[in-house]
């Protein structure tokens, strides 16, 4: 389906002196959408009018540090307590009691696994699009492979270096992962591209993206994601099975932890699953709602 951005209405909302930008469609049940690293809210064009359509209402945020969202100075601003804080306070100020799904990709995937931790009655189902439960990812990094994957999460922990190299070559890097890694051919326009070059150029953007990985890596916050407490919401797990960065070994997460959960493996999509397969994606969103 494709994106009016005309029939979407943009929207601010300040949560700990921070201002978050979002996107809002539709009327229904609330359903709140989480981009990845290195997208922005425009990262579900294909989903949005699917929602809207089947008669949900949608937000789809940047979140902190992206776009037009505000950008906090300093690691500590990125760590997990605050991003799901903020998709707290975005259901707050939408006036729902509730979501009836929040919907995650990469490391919106990562936030909405510690929010449906942290705030189990604040949604009612839970989508996470190639992103592993926390204790599954802790588990990789004790593995070579996922160790050679995750590369990349080491090399931003080197002060300055990392934002130097993705701002190289008009964000030559950046540009390449998220219009070549998808394996459908026109999957990402330069139309579509051009919405993410221009959130780069954002002053301080990629400090403030980069620092996701940094706090990440904070002393004690590994452990942390390791000792998750169970997450009782249904769940659906989707994922592009050709992932460059994390192994489909880490798609199925603990039953011991996430009992209710189903996991939905797409052969011929990237880590971009929704950009590969969109007709699927929605497919499979739709039906996990209803």
């Amino acid at each position: 389906m494709t994106l009016d951005e005309s029939k979407l209405s943009h929207r601010f909302t300040e949560h700990g002196g921070v201002r978050l930008h979002y996107v809002e469609a539709g009327d229904g049940p609330l359903v709140v959408l989480l981009h990845g690293f290195p997208e922005i809210w425009y990262s579900w064009r294909h989903q949005i009018p699917a929602l809207v359509e089947a008669g949900y209402r949608v937000i789809a945020p940047d979140m902190r540090g992206y776009n037009l969202s505000d950008k906090p100075e300093g690691v500590a601003a990125y760590a997990i307590a605050e991003l799901t804080a903020d998709v707290a306070a975005l259901i707050q100020a939408s006036g729902a009691e509730r979501a009836a799904a929040v919907v995650g990709h990469d490391w919106g995937g990562g936030v909405a696994w510690g929010f449906a931790a942290r705030y189990p009655a604040l949604l009612e189902r839970l989508v996470v699009l190639n992103c592993p439960h926390p204790e599954r990812l802790v588990a990789g990094f004790r593995t070579a492979r996922q160790l050679r994957k995750s590369w990349y999460m080491f090399f931003f922990q080197l002060p300055k270096l990392p934002e130097l190299a993705a701002q190289k070559d008009d964000f030559a890097w950046l540009r390449a992962a998220v219009k070549d890694d998808p394996r459908r051919p026109g999957a990402v326009s330069d139309e579509d591209l051009a919405h993410y070059v221009k959130a780069w150029s954002e002053p301080g953007a990629l400090t403030a993206m980069i620092n996701y990985y940094r706090a990440l890596f904070r002393p004690g916050s590994l452990g942390e994601l390791g000792r998750q407490p169970r997450i009782d919401v249904p769940v659906q797990v989707i994922w592009g099975e050709h992932d460059r960065y994390l192994g489909s070994e880490l798609a199925a997460p603990d039953p011991a932890l996430v009992p209710n959960a189903r996991v939905a493996r797409i052969p011929d999509a990237s880590h971009f699953v929704h950009y590969d397969r969109p007709e699927k994606v929605n497919q499979l969103l739709l039906e996990f709602l209803r």
